[in-house]
């Protein structure tokens, strides 16, 4: 046989191996899935109006939960969130982490809607990257509630009375095991923008990643010091929550890595509080019934078992060692990928968190 056969005869069976894996893989999800019913809310009385932040994949999630938790449901940006407010006059204005989009004087609009004695209550996802200002926009607040741990002494010793805990979750109907586009498939995926943590550790995986079919998504990864040598594996850019999916479901391993909680590492974190509580990524990722590896925060055992459900690394070299591993052993990986799926959509809706927060404002 000669090398150009001999090379389409392997292409043939690399595909035929990438589709019994994908069919495998999708097959284990749907079995998940029909057998695991997300928690949802009891019907609230609350008529509740909903302000964006302008996070689709937080957003769609809420307010499809709130759609059908609320007794009736509205939503409006920060812009006209006053006026709707004045003509519709909801029970409760919620308006998720207030930054960013929102105009200068939104703290005084929200003192006004509590005049008029609408209640309000803010969801900070931020947190605790952008404590230069969130104290001073809670104060304003009837409830806080922050996906942190960390922060909740910060704002109650900042003088809010109602502070509570509220972790992230995944959007189910978004994030789902779906079949992918082959422009979408990777060994190995990263998505998020280049903070300084991010930039170190794929510097030093470089030598390893360039020998696999890797994707990395985001920007200021030119901040690289081999970029060059990572350069055709990079799509430079935002990547909408429908290629989000895509990407997830068809990578073999995502890599997740929290960005870093210090104050000047493209931080407002003028408090110094840590991050503790995991990111949305950790859920989202997972909700694809697909192998994650993540870095380690303090409350990630309070909602996955590394080992079980999820796996974890410490090091770079840990991560390219596990990397390695599961490359090599599919089913390890899909069943670890399995039980990840049956614990998001079983605990980690936003339609449950949703219910946990209405539980309080009642």
């Amino acid at each position: 046989m000669c090398a150009v056969n001999r090379s389409m005869q392997q292409a043939r069976e690399n595909a035929f191996r990438q589709g019994r894996m994908e069919g495998y893989r999708l097959g284990g999800c749907r079995a998940v899935m029909e057998r695991v019913t997300p928690a949802g809310p009891e019907r609230s009385r609350l008529r509740i109006l909903y302000v964006p932040q302008g996070f689709p994949t937080i957003d769609h999630g809420l307010i499809e939960a709130l759609k059908q938790s609320a007794a009736e449901f509205a939503s409006a940006g920060p812009a006209e969130m006053l006026e709707t407010a004045q003509s519709w006059k909801p029970d409760l204005v919620l308006v998720l982490n207030a930054l960013h989009v929102f105009p200068p004087e939104h703290a005084a609009h929200i003192d006004q809607l509590r005049s008029w004695g609408i209640r309000t209550a803010v969801w900070f996802v931020d947190d605790p990257y952008f404590t230069e200002f969130t104290l001073d926009l809670a104060r304003h607040f009837d409830y806080v509630f922050t996906h942190e741990k960390s922060c909740v002494p910060y704002y109650e010793a900042g003088g809010c009375k109602e502070v509570h805990y509220l972790p992230l979750a995944a959007d189910l109907e978004l994030f789902t095991p779906v079949e992918t586009p082959r422009s979408y498939q990777s060994d190995v995926c990263f998505i998020g923008n280049a903070f300084w943590n991010r930039v170190a550790l794929i510097d030093e995986l470089a030598p390893y990643l360039s020998t696999k079919k890797v994707v990395v998504v985001g920007s200021y990864w030119d901040r690289l010091s081999r970029y060059n040598e990572l350069r055709p594996f990079i799509r430079d850019g935002w990547a909408n929550p429908m290629e989000t999916r895509f990407y997830y479901n068809g990578a073999k391993v995502v890599i997740n890595l929290h960005r870093p909680a210090e104050y000047g590492l493209d931080n407002h974190n003028t408090a110094g509080l840590p991050g503790l509580s995991i990111n949305p990524r950790t859920y989202e990722i997972s909700a694809c019934g697909t192998l994650q590896l993540t870095d380690v925060r303090e409350d990630l055992h309070a909602y996955y078992r590394p080992g079980y459900d999820i796996e974890t690394y410490g090091t770079a070299g840990e991560l390219r060692d596990k990397i390695e591993y599961y490359l090599g052993h599919e089913e390890e990986r899909a069943q670890i990928a399995w039980r990840a799926l049956w614990t998001t959509r079983k605990n980690h809706s936003y339609k449950e968190r949703i219910g946990r927060m209405l539980s309080i404002v009642k």
